[in-house]
Parts: structure tokens; sequence; C-alpha cells
């Protein structure tokens, strides 16, 4: 992970503060999260505060600081979504993977993560999972496709 983020710092030579977020959206892009090592390293290079990165960081809800999961649950609660019963779909994913939206699964193969708007507001209530999208969510059907992504995976965690 070091060796990574090193790489990625090397391509800035010439950083400045205003190379922040390029930097943590790169890391992020390489890593899937920002790891406190990669929040310490960045301040160091860019001369700023682990607490300033920090801070810049949690201020843009793009970043994360824990890993995803295999299978990155994306539920929209924008307006069309809400309307449309989106908070039951979010309270049953919940309760399916006993997460919080930003949590990742104890067994790492589901994270859950609520976004403001997909842009499928025709579609509503949306889900995106690793970039497969699912239209009209219910209560019951976001059941069936959390188990059919179970379903998927292997008990050594392969895909098929």
């Amino acid at each position: 992970m070091t060796a990574q983020i090193d790489q990625i710092l090397r391509k800035h030579p010439e950083a400045r503060r205003d190379s922040l977020i390029p930097i943590l959206q790169e890391v992020q892009d390489a890593q899937g999260y920002l790891s406190r090592e990669a929040v310490v390293k960045v301040g160091e290079f860019l001369s700023l505060p682990a607490s300033k990165v920090y801070g810049v960081a949690t201020f843009y809800n793009q970043f994360r600081f824990q890993p995803v999961g295999r299978y990155h649950i994306q539920l929209c609660r924008g307006t069309a979504c809400h309307v449309k019963g989106s908070a039951d779909v979010l309270d049953a994913v919940c309760r399916l993977l006993n997460i919080t939206p930003g949590q990742t699964a104890r067994d790492g193969l589901f994270s859950l993560e609520v976004v403001a708007c997909i842009g499928a507001c025709g579609l509503a209530p949306v889900i995106n999972i690793n970039g497969e999208f699912f239209a009209g969510v219910t209560r019951d059907s976001v059941a069936e496709i959390v188990d059919s992504y179970r379903r998927k995976a292997d008990p050594d965690g392969q895909d098929h």
C-alpha cells in the first residue's frame, strides 16, 4: 500500500495545496478508500497536517475511509426515489446486511452508500451495485437482488 501511495505522489513532483483533492482522488481510485496511512503520507508530501487533509476529505462525500465491499451498493435517496419508497429499501438493505450507510459487512462482501441522486429518476427507486442498475426496487426485490449477489460468491470469496 505504501509503495502505491509513493508511486502516486511521485507523479506530482511540483504539487502544492491545490493538488490535494486530485491526489486524494487518485489514492482512492487506486486503493478503493483513503487509509489513515494515505492521509498522513499525502499530508507530509504537501506539508499539511494530517488533520487538514482529513478535514478536507471529510467535507466531500466522494471520499471513503473504509474499504468498500466486493459488491458496493449505492442506494439513491433523491426526491423521486424517496417519494417512491427508497426509505423502505434502505431499511431492508440495512437489516439484510446488518450494516448502516458508510459501512462494509464483516465478511467484506457488501458495502452500502447512500447517494443524493443517481440520475435515473424515472426508474425510481434505484440502486446501483458495482455499476449494475436496478430500477423499481422494493423491500422484497432488494432481498432477491442481494441474495443473487451472495450466490455469485464462493465460500472462498471468488466470483462465478
